[in-house]
């Protein structure tokens, strides 16, 4: 079971930064109030960390209600961890294209062996290694 206290820790750094995204208001005059803070939200939930705290806020009616850290929060960890991005790279392709007499020739191969090449350079079947498992 997840505890607050652990999916703070896990979401601090998944989280993306935003700057002067506190505001207070002192009197008729809003104030912003110049801190990096890193903020996730998802449904029913807003994770907010400041540099020196953070918390994870329970969305109710329209209310932000602070999670004791003892609380159970798998809920609030699937709706607002962000997950891993896919690495952006090149798909593969089908392999290299073979001609029908290669193709011919590999496939004539038989099982345990593969080609290989004597000191001469000459092409030769060899018999392939079998590797076994370590006692132990």
């Amino acid at each position: 079971m997840k505890t607050v206290k652990t999916v703070k820790n896990s979401l601090k750094f998944k989280a993306s930064t935003k700057d002067n995204a506190i505001t207070v208001r002192l009197g008729v005059k809003k104030l912003v109030v110049p801190v990096e803070v890193r903020m996730l939200n998802g449904e029913g939930y807003l994770f907010l960390s400041i540099p020196a705290t953070s918390e994870i806020y329970k969305i109710e009616g329209g209310d932000l209600r602070a999670m004791s850290p003892d609380e159970a929060a798998d809920e609030a960890y699937t709706a607002l961890n962000p997950g891993r991005r896919r690495r952006r790279g090149k798909k593969a392709d089908g392999g290299v294209a073979m001609t029908p007499e290669l193709e011919a020739a590999l496939k004539a191969v038989p099982a345990g062996y593969k080609l290989g090449y004597d000191k001469t350079g000459a092409p030769r079947l060899v018999r392939t290694r079998t590797r076994r498992k370590k006692n132990g």
